[in-house]
């Protein structure tokens, strides 16, 4: 293995899948242009009409990856931004666990992040069952997949005609029966 490819290993395990906003905030480099990256309306990247197979680029690209107040999805270091095409929502909730220790419940992207359900980051599940969708940081949005969404529906307690689930100290509704 080249010592190249050592260091990418490197960083690409140490990468949680997930932008952090307070280091994307700090970077803002002048527009480099659009790159041929497309985030497909099933979750997958392709670059230049080829999927990218390898699971630690796609994890490290979603840890660069912000949606700004135009609208649109960039890639983002400190010298460079790409503007990227998305479909839908960039990123995939696949399953959603309860911590019973801190009362919360989590979501697992498909890029191996995980974010608390609740609070900074809102569930929109009523009104568009047909397509769930949680607020992730940097402005990113994830589809909750069928059974993630089952999950949670199974968990729901029915509150008058409510459907909801307790996150922390948040009360997130889910639906209306």
């Amino acid at each position: 293995m080249s010592e190249l490819q050592g260091l990418v290993d490197t960083v690409v395990s140490q990468t949680a899948g997930l932008p952090d906003p307070a280091t994307l905030a700090h970077w803002n480099p002048p527009l480099s242009g659009d790159i041929a990256i497309h985030i497909h309306a099933d979750g997958t990247w392709h670059h230049e009409g080829s999927p990218v197979l390898r699971e630690g680029l796609v994890r490290l690209f979603a840890s660069l990856l912000r949606r700004e107040a135009d609208g649109d999805y960039y890639l983002v270091t400190p010298r460079e931004k790409w503007r990227i095409v998305v479909d839908r929502h960039p990123l995939l909730v696949i399953d959603c666990e309860y911590h019973s220790r801190n009362s919360m419940w989590l979501a697992l992207l498909n890029t191996g992040g995980r974010c608390q359900i609740g609070g900074s980051h809102a569930l929109h599940g009523e009104g568009s069952a047909a397509e769930p969708f949680l607020e992730v940081p940097s402005g990113l949005t994830a589809q909750i997949t069928r059974a993630a969404w089952y999950r949670l529906i199974d968990a729901a307690q029915q509150e008058g005609d409510e459907m909801v689930i307790y996150s922390g100290e948040e009360r997130v509704l889910l639906g209306r029966v």
